[in-house]
């Protein structure tokens, strides 16, 4: 029955049928997690209501990474989880998901609220009637948490999603397993996500002096960081720099998000390890446009970035100009007032003609090396991928490819949790299933979340797995311990896995030792799951791998730390 008030239509619902609708509309049509008696009421409403698909992971940590790839590419995504249990699994995955500015929404069926009443021990539970462990323990790692009840359950669930759309960070929500089936009153219209308006003072302030500063600016540049993706405004970065006619850079977390082959992308700005020109264009500007800028050890180049103290500081909701502070101005909205007001220039040509990457006409022999590796995988990259590169020396090597238009770069660069990629993966094959997905990993991420390529072939995905066995962590290898046990893993036949993760599996699998080897794997048809297995030397490692990693000691140990011992490191 639906009714009519003075503001809204409303209607009758169970908790469980509109936290689900709610999802839907918010653009949802997978869920990830794994199943649990907390919540299996829950699932099967999800079922019953046929409106989503049920990934079902094989643990609740690639769930939460696959919800994160997923809402990287969707904008928002789901991940249930069960009391206790599925939740602490998963809590690390979210964590990396709130560093990351990834908004999901964690639901976890929990504890009825029966037992509560009466002060029950129950399983999935230290044990003792601390109720709100969990939530405290979310309360660090996501921007709102709540537990439903029949009388919060409409407000609340709006509430949690439109804030994890909204701040773009995970929220998360325990659903009481007994109330899931009760009928409450909810809103009859869908749910619209939008931001809050700006404040109209403050936005047209602070538009005329980003305007004015940029106008008048001698060097005037634009940096972003991985909000420029989240909050979605690299069509109105571009468009600022064509009028103006200035160089664009970014941060490592936002490689891909301004078309490279844009003629005033620059490139990836590092500190000193940059190129000379994207260095000189961003510590020289008199007018530096910083979109999201966080100052990260891995994303700063170890702290030696010089940013100019007289920055534009532009994030989601708030922007610092000098002594000036400006709140309740939200990003989007305020580069679409800048971009439609700055003024246009004559078009100055940035992009040098050698700057073009050409094929590689011939392939080097002998071993497979980084450096042919990735002179390979440039050539094999297209238009519109999605590239997901694990932390390490595919991260690296991923950095320096030139990216076709179109495609997505995805790491989580700050975070650094490795094994995310596997998961991350799954998630970007269902936001985006019509792209080439390109996963690129080492053989140590990958045995912490192997067994995700079971959950890929089960819902026939097909990604092109890329994995360099090189004997253990190489990364690490290059910060301490060049020959540390610790720093070694166990061979396994990864080429294998897929046929013994899902027998009768048609994925096309190679080990390759050569460059050659290599090139007869890259020309195979894409026509179901591709695995290459490329075996390199473990101590061979990019140059920028090498860089990263001693500087990373550095700010690690200090002075007097092992890192300045021989042979300690590669």
């Amino acid at each position: 029955m639906t009714t009519t008030t003075a503001h809204s239509t409303v209607t009758s619902q169970t908790v469980g049928d509109f936290l689900l609708r709610r999802l839907r509309e918010a653009g949802i049509a997978h869920l990830f997690g794994v199943a649990g008696d907390f919540n299996l009421e829950f699932l099967l409403q999800m079922e019953d209501g046929g409106d989503f698909v049920w990934v079902g992971n094989c643990n609740e940590l690639n769930a939460a990474y696959a919800a994160d790839g997923y809402a990287r590419l969707n904008g928002l995504s789901g991940l249930v989880v069960t009391q206790g249990v599925g939740a602490w699994s998963a809590i690390n995955g979210v964590a990396g998901a709130y560093s990351e500015h990834v908004p999901v929404v964690c639901v976890c069926g929990s504890l009825p609220l029966k037992s509560l009443d009466r002060g029950l021990l129950m399983h999935h539970t230290t044990a003792d009637t601390d109720y709100d462990s969990v939530l405290r323990g979310y309360a660090q790692v996501t921007a709102a948490q709540t537990r439903l009840t029949p009388r919060n359950a409409a407000a609340e669930i709006d509430r949690l999603i439109l804030t994890a759309w909204q701040r773009k960070l995970p929220v998360y929500l325990e659903l009481p397993s007994d109330i899931a089936y009760l009928n409450v009153e909810v809103p009859a219209e869908p749910l619209e996500l939008a931001m809050p308006p700006s404040d109209p003072e403050r936005l047209r302030t602070c538009a005329d002096s980003i305007v004015a500063r940029l106008a008048s600016a001698r060097s005037p540049a634009i940096l972003m960081d991985l909000d420029a993706d989240r909050f979605g405004v690299s069509g109105e970065l571009e468009e600022i720099a064509g009028k103006l006619q200035i160089p664009i850079a970014a941060i490592n977390t936002a490689k891909g998000v301004i078309d490279e082959t844009n003629p005033h992308f620059l490139g990836l700005y590092a500190g000193v390890g940059s190129k000379p020109d994207v260095r000189d264009a961003v510590e020289t500007s008199d007018g530096l446009l910083a979109v999201g800028v966080r100052r990260v050890d891995t994303t700063s180049g170890g702290f030696n970035d010089a940013l100019p103290a007289e920055r534009i500081d532009a994030r989601g909701d708030s922007v610092d100009i000098g002594p000036d502070n400006y709140q309740a101005v939200y990003l989007k909205e305020l580069l679409r007032r800048v971009a439609d007001s700055v003024p246009s220039r004559q078009p100055v040509s940035r992009r040098m003609a050698d700057e073009t990457h050409e094929p590689t006409t011939t392939v080097p022999s002998g071993p497979l090396t980084q450096a042919a590796y990735w002179a390979m995988i440039q050539d094999f990259v297209r238009e519109g991928d999605v590239l997901i590169a694990e932390d390490g020396t595919s991260e690296a090597g991923g950095w320096g490819l030139q990216l076709p238009p179109r495609c997505s770069f995805i790491t989580q660069a700050v975070w650094g949790s490795i094994g995310y990629t596997v998961g991350s993966v799954l998630g970007t094959l269902l936001a985006a299933p019509e792209r080439r997905h390109l996963l690129f990993v080492g053989d140590g991420s990958f045995q912490l979340t192997a067994q995700e390529v079971s959950t890929m072939l089960r819902h026939d995905l097909k990604p092109i797995i890329f994995l360099i066995n090189n004997g253990g962590y190489t990364v690490e290898r290059t910060i301490c311990g060049k020959d540390g046990h610790f720093n070694d893993v166990a061979n396994w036949a990864y080429a294998e896995l897929p046929k013994v993760l899902h027998p009768g599996t048609t994925a096309r699998t190679f080990v390759v030792r050569t460059t050659a080897e290599l090139q007869e794997a890259l020309a195979a048809p894409h026509d179901s799951m591709i695995f290459i297995e490329a075996v390199m030397d473990k101590y061979d490692a990019p140059q920028a791998v090498i860089d990263a990693g001693h500087g990373m000691a550095e700010v690690d140990y200090g002075p007097r730390g092992p890192q300045h011992r021989p042979g300690v490191q590669i």
